[in-house]
């Protein structure tokens, strides 16, 4: 496939911020490992990947104050590579989750996640954050979240906040959180092979024009050594990678639907970058939708 540049899959609002729908996730920038637990990354190649990123048209990169090995933090990268910030770049994280200096989880208080904010304002070197989204432990998934979300929402109105999202969110989740304050987009994982009550999330945050933006779309490193005879044959008759078509096929499910695949690669980068320019047919989506492909949803940590 040609190069193409960010806007190729066209834009979608976060609130009252216009993104090309084709992002960059920031976990990979510090190193191989889920959530960057694993050895540091190149430091000069990240920031290239992030610069590079930039000048390809992505707006939007998905970050947190918790996605740090032992000598790289993407927070402080993302910082280093891209200030003083462009106007049009959203700078999206995450709270409820973190991980001390040995890089044990914890998980925020109500009361903490002012603090969990302050930090990533630290590191990024902003005095506002673009959108936080508040990510819920899979041991909240049938509770409330409306103490943790109140306090984002007292933190918007004081302007450290612009906008609000949930991710790992249920139906219950997006209503409850809606209830108390504005809702710009749900993150949670999806791609080929999701289960049907993804789809249903995918579809309510349509149906309310709210952007949904998955991840572990292409999901952990080796996937292209499992993906299905039918993912290898659509991406052999477009001439695409595997990567390419997983990112295809998510993006043709709405156009609120966000992508944010990341990689601290630049040939990668431009791939998944080029993927906004591949349309499947009717066909191919079937196909990939079809029960063959059912079951292949990556894996979430915490």
């Amino acid at each position: 496939m040609n190069l193409h540049t960010g806007g190729s899959a066209g834009t979608w609002k976060l609130g009252d911020l216009t993104v090309n729908r084709i992002g960059l996730g920031a976990m990979r920038l510090t190193g191989s490992a889920v959530f960057g637990s694993g050895a540091p990354g190149d430091r000069e190649r990240s920031i290239s990947v992030l610069r590079r990123a930039v000048e390809l048209g992505v707006d939007h990169i998905d970050t947190a104050a918790f996605y740090f090995s032992s000598l790289r933090s993407a927070n402080e990268l993302i910082n280093r590579a891209l200030a003083p910030y462009p106007e049009d770049l959203v700078v999206a994280t995450k709270v409820w989750p973190g991980r001390d200096p040995s890089g044990e989880w914890w998980w925020a208080t109500p009361g903490q996640l002012r603090g969990q904010v302050e930090e990533n304002l630290r590191q990024l070197g902003r005095d506002h954050l673009d959108l936080v989204n508040l990510r819920i432990p899979r041991s909240r998934q049938a509770g409330s979240i409306a103490e943790h979300f109140g306090v984002l929402a007292g933190l918007r109105d004081a302007g450290l906040i612009r906008h609000l999202g949930v991710s790992n969110a249920t139906l219950e989740h997006l209503a409850e959180a809606r209830s108390i304050a504005p809702v710009v987009c749900v993150q949670n994982p999806y791609g080929i092979g999701a289960p049907p009550e993804a789809g249903a999330v995918l579809r309510a945050c349509g149906e309310r024009d709210v952007a949904f933006v998955p991840f572990f779309t292409i999901a952990g490193e080796g996937r292209e050594a499992g993906d299905s005879a039918q993912v290898l044959s659509v991406a052999r008759a477009h001439g695409a990678t595997a990567a390419q078509v997983r990112l295809a096929w998510t993006l043709q499910q709405g156009a609120h639907v966000l992508v944010i695949p990341g990689t601290g690669d630049p040939d990668h980068l431009a791939q998944n970058v080029a993927a906004g320019a591949l349309r499947l047919s009717d066909d191919e989506m079937a196909l990939l939708s079809s029960r063959h492909e059912r079951g292949e949803a990556g894996p979430e940590p915490i």
